[in-house]
């Protein structure tokens, strides 16, 4: 087995942007799907693959 160099990198000193709330992205989900209906191309069933599989990882309140 091979054995790597440790991973050594910079940290950016700018802030970072917060986490989606709940509600955020359950509204992203419903713009994926809306995308989806309205994008009969490849683009828009890509999009409906990413709202199917975003809306698993959300609970469900």
């Amino acid at each position: 087995m091979e054995i790597s160099e440790p991973v050594v990198g910079d940290y950016p000193f700018a802030p970072r942007l917060p986490l989606l709330t709940a509600a955020e992205a359950r509204e992203a989900v419903r713009h994926l799907l809306l995308l989806e209906q309205l994008d009969l191309s490849p683009r828009g069933a890509a999009a409906g693959e990413l709202a199917a599989d975003l809306a698993r990882r959300l609970s469900a309140e």
